[in-house]
């Protein structure tokens, strides 16, 4: 009978010592996909600027700086026409976004982002300048065109890529790819992005 009392005892106190155990040393719960303000802002902020859309432009661009008069233009006249491959990055500045930018509903957020603007224009290729000068201005001020061809492709292409159809476009890819963000860790949650 003793053997059984302790045997008995032995058993209750293995059980009782796996219960804390188990109790103490259980895994938890698997945190579940937080959706707070924080964590939203977090992850736009940490992306910083987003292109959205990129534009490739081949186009001419003529500079023409006239001294006044034909007989002026002769001797200090000038005339640059330049052609070269552009491209323009379009996109937004998710640095922008605010606490009052992102709203909770019950089944919904909401997030408002800065409007499309232009990230940079920068050359893809080679530029071909052609320089006409005037008789004086080509021996005593010999200038190639070759920073104001640049500057003139560089205008010329941001004017293009400022068409509202243009802009339109990578506005839409811009909420596209801002929900496309968001959704991995908003999956219960409808994501609606706008404009502010």
């Amino acid at each position: 009978m003793n053997y059984r009392l302790i045997a008995i005892g032995g058993v209750v106190l293995f059980l009782s010592g796996l219960l804390a155990g188990y109790k103490l040393f259980a895994p938890g719960k698997a945190p579940a996909a937080a959706s707070s303000q924080q964590l939203i802002l977090t992850t736009l902020h940490d992306r910083g600027f987003l292109v959205t859309q990129t534009y490739i432009f081949d186009q001419p661009a003529v500079i023409k700086k006239s001294a006044g008069s034909a007989l002026k233009d002769f001797f200090f006249g000038q005339t640059i026409a330049a052609r070269g491959t552009m491209e323009v990055n379009l996109g937004i500045d998710l640095g922008k976004v605010e606490a009052g930018d992102v709203e909770f509903a019950a089944d919904t957020v909401t997030v408002r982002v800065p409007a499309v603007s232009l990230f940079n224009t920068r050359l893809v290729g080679p530029v071909e300048v052609k320089n006409s000068q005037g008789l004086l201005k080509k021996l005593f001020d010999s200038d190639d065109g070759y920073n104001e061809a640049l500057a003139a492709l560089s205008r010329a292409a941001e004017e293009a890529a400022g068409r509202p159809e243009l802009v339109e476009r990578a506005t839409a890819r811009a909420k596209e790819d801002v929900e496309r963000l968001l959704i991995y860790f908003l999956k219960d949650k409808k994501i609606i992005i706008s404009v502010k």
